[in-house]
């Protein structure tokens, strides 16, 4: 059993100026796919794996088209080197915008499509927070999503991509793959799959697997922050029980879209402004405060000081910003040094519409690395350790602080550039706060301009009915 593994990987804001090139990617080719972590599952299967190349970012802006047409040759070339093959997994994550081009999946699947021929089936993973189309739909034959947001079950939705690939080679058995686009598109902060009514709608979904004529269940939540047709929610079943198939994912859908005005942020959320006040009155600690407009993860850009110029001028001590992606104020810092007092303004390094804050700061320590673009420095200013990167980047776990020299559990203020906290940070939090701060991954969905937008989306619309439609894959109906 031959079975060829791509894929790309990203999260794009359509809202987001800076554009994603090659240097953005971690890219792993050949038989470093396969050594890669996020691959190293496939061993645990009777297939021989042929790698062509795998892209992941993280999330961002749109892609540059150069960067995606010169990834898309790379895997389209492996295909044609690889055959013959049994079957093809592709990695995806399902939120990718490239420059000039509208579902970006659609291309890179059917495009894959074209090269392997109708005969070959193709398994697809995705992250819950991508968006799918017909098109996508029409070129698979099977298809799973992750179930957790924050996402721990990233290898066991990878995992069940491939075992039905391998169920479906050998038995011989082609399934039905059939979906119900829901016209709901809400942000990941107020569809966490830790609170509810997210929870209940995610806990039925391994029950559905485990129905005779079910090989898995996925329920899509989409990605908001992309301005473009395809953004959705969607209910996707593969398997062989069609009639059961279209009555539980119709069953599903409905559920969602009666659930819609439930979804709510699962933490205290409030303005920046009110947020730091809040901060800094807590008799617990630590407080860490999500600037959730300028979150990397979520496609911000990473760069905005408002909350930082928030802080300082509120007078927060024992505070901890992690971080601020800016390139020249990190490379000013290894230059002047450690302990070095060093004018700066921070942030814009990337957009240059975001705030900034200029001060005389003190450069506490430095992180080198081989490649300057994975440096990282700690500036003190007033009472407030600010973390600088050349890169963008997240501080999700509490390695990425003590590797700085830095204890997020001693601080009274942990600011990170986050919507709902990750599984280690969360934990340390007392209280969780959200700001609702500005930026291109805004909470506020509604204030967003929504000009590609063809159908009534809540929460975009509110006012129309929704009844839910099956749309089955073309290559089950030609069965």
């Amino acid at each position: 059993m031959r079975i060829a593994v791509g894929g790309i990987h990203i999260e794009c804001s359509t809202y987001n100026p800076v554009l994603n090139e090659e240097k953005d990617f971690r890219v792993v080719r050949n038989d470093a796919l396969l050594a890669a972590p996020y691959f190293a599952f496939l061993q645990d299967y009777p297939a021989t794996f042929l790698p062509t190349v795998h892209a992941r970012a993280i999330a961002g802006g749109p892609v540059s088209r150069a960067t995606y047409d010169a990834f898309k040759a790379e895997m389209l070339a492996g295909l044609e080197a690889h055959k013959p093959y049994d079957g093809v997994y592709l990695a995806m994550h399902g939120a990718m915008y490239v420059e000039g081009m509208e579902d970006a999946e659609g291309d890179w699947i059917s495009a894959a499509r074209e090269v392997v021929g109708p005969d070959i089936p193709i398994s697809v993973s995705y992250d819950l927070h991508g968006n799918v189309s017909q098109k996508i739909i029409d070129a698979i034959d099977l298809f799973s999503t992750y179930r957790t947001a924050p996402h721990i079950d990233v290898e066991e939705t990878m995992r069940r991509s491939i075992s039905m690939l391998v169920k479906s080679l050998q038995t011989g058995v082609r399934p039905t793959l059939l979906w119900v686009p829901i016209p709901v598109v809400l942000p990941g902060e107020r569809t966490s799959t830790e609170d509810e009514p997210a929870k209940s709608l995610y806990a039925c979904l391994p029950a559905l697997d485990q129905i005779e004529g079910v090989w898995d269940s996925s329920l899509m939540v989409g990605y908001v922050w992309a301005d473009e047709p395809r953004a959705t929610a969607a209910a996707i079943f593969t398997g062989t029980d069609r009639p059961l198939l279209e009555r539980e994912a119709i069953k599903l859908a409905q559920a969602y879209w009666d659930a819609r005005e439930d979804f709510v942020f699962g933490c205290k959320t409030d303005m920046p402004e009110a947020c730091v006040r809040d901060a800094i009155a807590s008799q617990t600690h630590p407080v860490v405060l999500a600037d959730s407009g300028d979150n990397p993860t979520g496609g911000g850009v990473g760069d905005r000081a408002d909350l930082l110029a928030e802080l300082l001028k509120q007078g927060a001590t024992g505070v901890i910003v992690a971080g601020i992606t800016d390139q020249p104020a990190t490379e000013a810092a290894f230059e002047a040094g450690v302990d070095a007092r060093i004018t700066l303004s921070v942030g814009a390094s990337l957009d240059p519409s975001s705030p900034q804050v200029h001060a005389e700061f003190t450069v506490l320590r430095l992180l080198d690395a081989p490649n300057q673009a994975e440096r990282q420095a700690v500036l003190h200013v007033n009472g407030i350790d600010v973390v600088v990167s050349a890169r963008r980047r997240p501080y999700h776990y509490i390695a990425d602080f003590t590797q700085l020299g830095l204890d997020p559990q001693q601080a009274n203020v942990v600011v990170v550039k986050s919507g709902y906290l990750s599984p280690e940070l969360a934990p340390i939090a007392r209280p969780n706060l959200m700001a609702l701060s500005d930026g291109v991954v805004d909470q506020f969905v509604e204030r967003l301009p929504r000009k590609r937008k063809t159908v009534p989306t809540f929460p975009f619309d509110k006012d129309f009915t929704f009844t839910p439609e099956v749309k089955v894959s073309a290559r089950s109906t030609s069965l």
